[in-house]
């Protein structure tokens, strides 16, 4: 489709690059007490841009400006996932006192930025574009981690970030330029065509591009030995950065990994492929799978020695990712639809999860789990609420979190007794995240004293918090909505491009 003709699927991404510029025009009028309504601007467009994915037509599957983007069901999903994490994350802003002593303004501009970005990643299929998209994210993100610049832990976190950013992104880059020596060609569709039919001499070659983008996306999803940013970034950048990095980007990088690995990597294409590219002797499924065992189980394990919650979470967001790398090799739309809905139901339990770490600081000013004693006789709505959140972290009934690991394992055994270990261990970890969820129960419950006088936190705060805690309950015993939506979303990889 030629660049006017894609004008008309493009609507949403044109609707959050005005947002952009009405937020910088805007933001200059107002003082720096008052910069926070920048943010109410950013939101207006956001729902907009949000209203019109949810009106586009699901069953239309095209590629936008020569090939650059893909225009999906699949791409729509996740576009929706974005854009609902950044409507409750600017919310939250607006609410947290964290950003007291700073104007906003930006931190609204550069939020809007990330959604841009992300909307290009989940659609992108030139390796151009992947590469500007993620660069796009990163940037933006590498700024907002330090937006606190009057606080040291939040400007080392951005120096790191920056660090291990600029190095995962030479690698990716590096095996992206690879590709396009061996084809020719930097769309994704054209270089598996390529890759099917070349020289065996060339095997090599495509091993070494593959690890290298592999490590690249590995980054963008905090997945294990990529991980080393997650938890001094997540626990330096602000409470509602932090909650929004361990959720928006995360889908996009794996909607980016399931669009590039299950078409260039495969020998007929996503979802109508049961091998991988037949060119290299390289064991994807078994690598795939080694590097999720050992990204849930490190993610676990250290999280258990964590004392300040928001690094727990951060560690526990590192051993979700592995969850949902145990589907990648599968090769199989169970899989696949078993990642998307288990990241729909990961936003609504960990944004509930950090925005009640966000509700304790506002009282506290600290994050850590003496911070949290007695919490659930000061702040007994809060409390419960975090406690549905830890469970369904956990993945115990009946909760999102249950159904989604459900979906998970039950994909991974649907796939042959070859990967039965792989489930075992996913369910091994499991087990092991109920100490470290559990023990923050047992603090807000059974450690402090009581209180006579019972508090809540503001307004919007508890709307939001109700917001998320409400569906985590209900997706647990009635999910079957999601599930359809998921299913439908698919039709990319049953039609292709």
């Amino acid at each position: 489709m030629d660049n006017f003709q894609s004008l008309q699927y493009f609507l949403p991404e044109l609707i959050i690059v005005l947002t952009l510029i009405v937020s910088i025009f805007v933001d200059f009028f107002y003082s720096d007490s008052a910069s926070h309504r920048t943010g109410y601007w950013s939101l207006a467009g956001l729902v907009t841009s949000f209203l019109v994915l949810m009106f586009y037509r699901n069953d239309i599957v095209t590629t936008l400006f020569r090939d650059m983007l893909a225009y999906d069901p699949f791409a729509l999903f996740f576009k929706v996932i974005i854009a609902i994490s950044t409507i409750f994350i600017i919310l939250v802003s607006i609410s947290t006192n964290e950003y007291k002593n700073s104007r906003m303004g930006e931190h609204f501009v550069l939020i809007i930025v990330m959604v841009f970005g992300m909307m290009l990643m989940v659609s992108s299929i030139d390796l151009i574009m992947i590469y500007l998209a993620i660069e796009t994210v990163s940037i933006a993100s590498f700024i907002l981690a330090g937006y606190l610049k009057s606080e040291r832990r939040s400007s080392e976190s951005s120096l790191k970030y920056v660090i291990y950013g600029a190095f995962s992104s030479g690698l990716m880059l590096f095996g992206l330029s690879i590709l396009f020596g061996l084809t020719g060609t930097t769309k994704i569709f054209e270089i598996r065509e390529v890759l099917i039919n070349i020289s065996g001499d060339a095997q090599f070659a495509i091993i070494l591009a593959g690890i290298f983008i592999l490590a690249g996306f590995g980054y963008k999803i905090s997945a294990v030995p990529f991980h080393f940013w997650t938890p001094d970034v997540y626990e330096g950048a602000p409470t509602p950065i932090t909650a929004y990095l361990s959720v928006a980007p995360k889908a996009a990088g794996f909607a980016l990994i399931i669009r590039v690995f299950h078409t260039i990597f495969t020998d007929t294409g996503a979802l109508t492929s049961t091998s991988w590219l037949s060119q290299t002797e390289l064991p994807w499924p078994g690598i795939m799978a080694i590097l999720a065992v050992i990204t849930m189980t490190l993610g676990n394990l250290v999280a258990i020695r964590q004392d300040s919650v928001k690094r727990m979470l951060a560690y526990s967001s590192i051993a979700h990712a592995g969850y949902m790398l145990m589907a990648i090799p599968m090769l199989s739309g169970e899989g696949i639809q078993a990642i998307m809905l288990y990241i729909f139901m990961y936003l609504m339990m960990n944004l509930g999860a950090f925005f009640v770490v966000i509700v304790v600081k506002n009282k506290t000013g600290g994050e850590t789990c003496e911070d949290f004693k007695g919490l659930g006789w000061k702040m007994p709505v809060v409390g419960v609420i975090m406690c549905i959140f830890m469970f369904s972290l956990t993945g115990l009934p009946p909760t999102a979190g249950f159904i989604g690991k459900f979906y998970l394992f039950a994909a991974v055994i649907k796939a042959g007794s070859g990967f039965y270990w792989l489930a075992v261990i996913g369910v091994i970890n499991s087990v092991i995240s109920l100490y470290y969820y559990m023990r923050v129960v047992r603090v807000m419950f059974l450690e402090g004293s009581k209180q006579e006088q019972i508090t809540l936190p503001g307004t919007l705060l508890t709307v939001l918090l109700i917001c998320l805690a409400v569906p985590t309950l209900l997706l647990g015993i009635y999910w079957a909505p999601v599930a359809d939506w998921v299913r439908n979303s698919l039709m990319f990889f049953t039609q292709g491009l």
